[in-house]
């Protein structure tokens, strides 16, 4: 087998250099994913075990396994494939839910999501059955359109863009729309006011007065309304029903009748009618909604914003080595391999490993963590990041739609187009709630043409029918639940929180247990030095130059820990001669002419090396507090211990206050033994841990909590935490761990910090309070507001609601709504 040194519980296959490092003494360690051999803590002998699949194939059938446990039960088939489609010409929940039907009732179409908010539509189908092609001629009979597909290089900012572009063309002309609608209704109403005052009355033609209304109303409906018509009419076409079937047959039904009134004022007069007109009530209602539309599709470009500034912050071009040259590119041209310089001040291009030079650089962008992060070769530099201070060469490993960028983007997208189950309560309403909403209407104008006086039955008849179809508005409904979740998942990915869905969103605020792995999740999960310990007679420093010049020498992980320290204290270098890595034991070399020996007690051993009594006893406390230590001896003689350990992260314990602060109970769980995790938990503030959890056992911790009736977060990041992430009802994953456990997760976090989990279960509590806040204005205001504009007042207080003020509560509902998922952007995350 080829091997390197085992040091105190730690090894690392020479060939594949994969570890799994554990500082206590019953964990196993397997040297890597093919090793057919499993190493004790004993650093001195191996036992062969049964050829077996490697540690991340049996914890992604594990994940597989736990995931199927609690999917729903009617899942896709495996060969599904995935359509976004842009709808055109939506203008209510009615509409979404209409398109909805229509492309689920399409052969092949496994599930599909229409989100009105967004005006997207997310298809999943058979690609043995439908097509894109079909996909959109379902969407096209149902009488709405769909955006023409994007190039196949388009980038996803240039694609968005594009989309922001034809979006802006036709939000200009909404506003000529309304501008038009405005100055004319004005004009109508100021003219109908002629008619309160007798005096002035008595010298007007009305019926003249009648036409020039009619002459101005007519460009408010057939330019200004005109879409909410052929809305309407080709809802009609397909049996179905929409808000633009409320307007039009509204604002239709009082311009037949003073269009009647114009033109046959006598039919009227001989049936002992006055011949009343409601043009001013007409256009001013078309006003009022195009205010409101207006309004709308202003508030809706905000909900987007968070995404649309991650995508601008992609670089334009780049700065590629070719020979001896440098050129600037289009980062379109840059391909995997080229080498890319960065200098101060400028963005990273793409996604690629640091070659040459060191520097700092800013991944607020994608982290939320304010403070730069120093980059040396070898490390990975993200696109769209921010070089600060020094120089760099990188090598591109990824770009466009693979890019860490890009995929954000598209987690976010997808979240966004994704449905919260608090949202299907509005779904149930909104798909029944126009038809129900005529049949009120209608019933009311029967109620009020029979029960009122002769003289005022159909006035108040009509202008109740109308009210009532005006002032029912499904859009607040609709718009409840998407833009909250828009706003929301935009803002977690400012803070570095991707939410997967809007699921997992919801769901974390029903947690009541958050349980932690310890390694790499409240530790850093690498070792790092604790304690360096000298013997009396010699000098710190001179031993930490000595030693670090050794360990530069050695890829374990050990010993990268103590050049680490030693960088750190910024020691002098050494030279070093005769390296020489000793097999189970540490390492010995000759540095500054000195014979340097580091490991374990063994190696001091056999060099006929004692131990002083005092640096005996230091090193037996350096166990007892379950760290792994490290013995030098410089010229033969004992000379200092190195403690090493796997450190708790700087904000761990803050980081669980909080979360215990709000109620949440934090259990730790970990393979270390009780003693380690008792010490541990007691260092950041957890009273409850499992120990000696071994990794095929995590899930059914998870499946301990959830007996107990709690609802469980699991936050880990390594592939053997992937079985408990799917097994609990929301799975919180390091962005540092691997991507088995990220794939498991319904929440990822880009940076390693505990913070995030905070800032994730405080999203999500204050988003679902702004939905349930939505939804109580939306339910409200039409369980109030159509009673009313039926006129149930009317005849105890004489209270009947005008179809104008019908149409500006309307519009209020839905800006309302808006207005409330947008001070979700004014939320900040946890501070590390």
């Amino acid at each position: 087998m080829n091997q390197q040194d085992i040091v105190c519980g730690m090894m690392v296959d020479e060939a594949t250099a994969t570890h799994r490092s554990h500082f206590h003494d019953k964990e196993y360690v397997f040297c890597s994913a093919n090793c057919q051999h499993k190493f004790e803590a004993n650093p001195t002998q191996y036992v062969a075990a049964e050829p077996a699949a490697s540690p991340a194939a049996a914890a992604t059938r594990q994940a597989e396994s736990a995931r199927e446990q609690v999917a729903p039960p009617t899942q896709a088939p495996a060969d599904t494939a995935l359509a976004t489609l842009d709808i055109e010409g939506m203008t209510c929940a009615s509409c979404a839910s209409f398109v909805e039907k229509s492309l689920s009732r399409t052969p092949g179409v496994h599930k599909a999501l229409v989100n009105y908010a967004t005006e997207r539509a997310t298809v999943e189908y058979l690609p043995t059955q439908a097509s894109p092609e079909t996909l959109k001629e379902a969407v096209m009979k149902a009488g709405y359109g769909v955006a023409a597909p994007a190039a196949p290089d388009t980038s996803a900012a240039d694609r968005q863009a594009e989309l922001d572009q034809q979006k802006a063309v036709a939000y200009q002309k909404l506003k000529r729309r309304l501008w038009v609608a405005v100055g004319l209704a004005a004009l109508v109403m100021l003219l109908t006011m002629v008619m309160l005052w007798p005096a002035l009355a008595a010298r007007i033609n009305m019926q003249g007065l009648n036409y020039v209304l009619l002459g101005l109303t007519l460009p408010v409906l057939l330019y200004s309304g005109r879409e909410f018509y052929t809305s309407a009419w080709n809802a009609f076409l397909h049996r179905a029903a929409n808000m633009d079937t409320l307007i039009a047959v509204g604002t239709g039904a009082a311009f037949l009748y003073s269009l009647a009134a114009t033109v046959a004022p006598q039919f009227f007069m001989q049936h002992g009618l006055m011949p009343e007109v409601y043009y001013d009530t007409t256009a001013t209602i078309i006003a009022l909604i195009l205010v409101g539309k207006v309004l709308e599709q202003r508030a809706k470009t905000q909900t987007s914003a968070a995404i649309k500034s991650l995508m601008s912050l992609q670089a334009k071009t780049a700065r590629v080595v070719h020979g001896e040259q440098e050129i600037d590119l289009p980062i379109e041209q840059v391909r995997p391999g080229d080498v890319v310089v960065v200098r101060p001040g400028e963005k990273v291009a793409t996604d690629g490993v640091v070659v040459l030079g060191h520097s700092a650089v800013d991944e607020a962008m994608l982290t939320g963590e304010s403070l730069p992060v120093e980059k040396k070769t070898g490390d990975s530099v993200f696109g769209a990041t921010l070089n600060k201070t020094g120089s760099f060469r990188f090598r591109v490993t990824k770009v466009g739609a693979e890019t860490m960028l890009s995929q954000i983007v598209k987690l976010v997208e997808d979240a966004q187009g994704s449905r919260a189950p608090i949202q299907r309560l509005a779904d149930k309403v909104s798909a029944v709630f126009v038809p129900t909403v005529v049949c009120i209407a209608i019933l009311t104008f029967v109620l009020w043409f029979d029960l009122a006086p002769v003289a005022t039955r159909f006035p108040l008849a009509l202008v109740n029918f109308v009210a009532v179809l005006i002032i029912a508005c499904p859009c607040a409904l609709g718009l409840a639940t998407p833009t909250a979740i828009m706003v929301s998942t935009g803002k977690g990915a400012e803070n570095g929180v991707l939410i997967r869905n809007a699921e997992a969103l919801e769901k974390a605020h029903q947690v009541t247990t958050i349980l932690l792995d310890k390694t790499g999740t409240i530790t850093r999960g690498e070792p790092a030095v604790t304690d360096v310990l000298v013997a009396a007679t010699y000098d710190i420093n001179q031993v930490l130059q000595l030693v670090a010049a050794v360990e530069r020498q050695s890829e374990h992980p050990l010993a990268e820990a103590v050049v680490r320290y030693a960088e750190a204290e910024q020691v002098p270098r050494a030279a070093v001669e005769g390296f020489r890595a000793v097999e189970g034991r540490g390492a010995t070399a000759t540095a500054n002419g000195e014979q340097v020996l580091i490991g374990n007690q063994r190696l001091l051993t056999e060099a006929g090396v004692e131990l002083s009594a005092e640096l005996a006893a230091q090193a037996n406390e350096l166990l007892g507090q379950a760290k792994t230590v490290l013995y030098v001896a410089i010229g033969g003689q004992a000379a200092a211990l190195i403690g090493v350990a796997d450190t708790v992260r700087e904000t761990s314990a803050a980081a669980i206050h909080r979360l215990q602060t709000m109620g949440l109970e934090v259990v730790m769980m970990t393979g270390d033994n009780p003693q380690t995790a008792e010490k541990i938990a007691h260092q950041v503030g957890i009273k409850r841990f499992f120990a000696e959890v071994l990794p095929q056992d995590k899930a059914g911790k998870v499946q301990e909590l959830q007996a107990e009736g709690r609802v469980v977060a699991m936050v880990g990041d390594g592939i053997n935490d992937a079985p408990a992430l799917a097994q609990a009802d929301i799975g919180l994953a390091m962005g540092a761990g691997t991507d088995v456990a990220m794939e498991a997760a319904g929440i990822t976090l880009m940076r390693s910090d505990l913070q995030g989990v905070v800032t994730a279960i405080q999203l999500s509590k204050q988003t679902i309070r702004t939905i349930r806040q939505n939804l109580f204005f939306a339910f409200i205001y039409n369980v109030l507001g159509i009673p009313i504009a039926a006129g149930v007042l009317y005849p105890l207080f004489g209270i009947a609601l005008s179809p104008m003020l019908a149409a500006g509560a309307m519009a209020l509902s839905s800006v309302s709504v808006l207005t409330n998922s947008l001070r979700l952007r004014s939320f900040e995350g946890a501070k590390s």
